[in-house]
């Protein structure tokens, strides 16, 4: 049963990563926290300064901030690790790849306003691809909490379990989408509404967008669509996409990443192993840079709003049989 959230707290998901950390390193004294001269950026000052021993600055120095976390690791720390999105991706590819996943390390690295969270930021500082990066590494574990209450249990989660976690969400609020007291699963969907006519497959801030839109054509055109949080991106509940696209009339995936190698594709990938499934479309950012721009203005050029996913659902449906 999905507790929905019946009170916004509109509260900031770096807040929630700093305070959630707080509480942690309270009792475990082998988390360690490092960031990349983004200190106040991730909102994580208070933690520098009451765990000055357990907290490092490694300066815009993030290839060494990554085999620094992978060597502490294998040591017995527990390392948590932030910078923002492309630079805790494909700038450090092949530190995380080979220093962390490859030498079996211990590392949970938060890449902080992918694609149009980069906002003033530039092209320079968006990611539309981390997500396609980080599932193909061996082992690799990603994670796109949706609202708060998610990302303070992926925090919580992630610090009991060994091994390469990539944690991927914006450091401003989001929407609440769930109760403080919703449970959560690694490698497992949750169905936020169910439906009979359709089902939108969503994940991270994107999730909010899916409601609106499943609300909106429901009042409209009176379609009873499900909406599922695909918040565990690898591993990917694949029982929960066979489950939820059969009997359907046509299925959406809509992501805050591109449409090449993000959600669309790992969903994809598993209905064109079933075959005989409803027709797939996916709302994403299509094969295009990142921008200067406020956060609205680039959801709406990169095409990433609810009435965008409504335009999508009202395409397939004109065109099945």
């Amino acid at each position: 049963m999905v507790k929905r959230a019946s009170v916004q707290t509109n509260k900031e998901m770096r807040a929630v990563y700093s305070e959630t950390l707080y509480e942690l390193m309270k009792t475990n004294p082998d988390i360690v926290v490092m960031d990349a001269d983004l200190v106040s950026a991730s909102g994580s000052g208070k933690l520098f300064k009451e765990y000055p021993d357990r907290c490092i600055n490694m300066g815009i120095s993030e290839a060494n901030m990554m085999g620094a976390a992978a060597g502490m690791s294998l040591v017995g720390k527990i390392p948590f690790v932030h910078t923002f999105t492309p630079f805790a991706t494909r700038r450090v590819y092949d530190q995380v790849y080979l220093s962390g996943a490859y030498q079996k390390a211990n590392v949970r690295i938060f890449g902080s306003d992918p694609g149009f969270w980069a906002s003033h930021n530039g092209g320079t500082h968006t990611s539309v691809e981390d997500v396609a990066l980080m599932r193909a590494i061996p082992t690799m574990t990603v994670l796109a909490p949706a609202d708060a209450s998610a990302m303070k249990w992926v925090v919580e989660e992630t610090s009991k379990h060994y091994g390469m976690f990539y944690i991927r969400a914006g450091r401003k609020s989001t929407p609440d989408i769930y109760d403080a007291s919703q449970s959560f699963e690694l490698g497992k969907a949750i169905v936020v509404q169910d439906g009979e006519d359709g089902v939108i497959f969503s994940m991270g801030e994107m999730i909010y967008e899916a409601l609106l839109a499943s609300e909106s054509l429901k009042k409209s055109h009176q379609l009873s669509i499900a909406v599922v949080d695909m918040f565990s991106l690898k591993p990917l509940d694949e029982a929960c996409v066979i489950h939820m696209v059969k009997d359907k009339k046509f299925v959406i995936v809509a992501e805050n990443h591109s449409v090449i190698g993000g959600l669309g594709s790992a969903v994809a990938q598993v209905m064109a192993a079933l075959g005989n499934c409803p027709p797939l479309r996916q709302v994403g950012i299509q094969d295009h840079f990142g921008e200067v721009g406020t956060v609205d203005y680039l959801q709406e050029k990169f095409k990433l709003k609810s009435t965008d996913i409504i335009e999508s659902v009202m395409d397939v449906i004109q065109n099945i049989d």
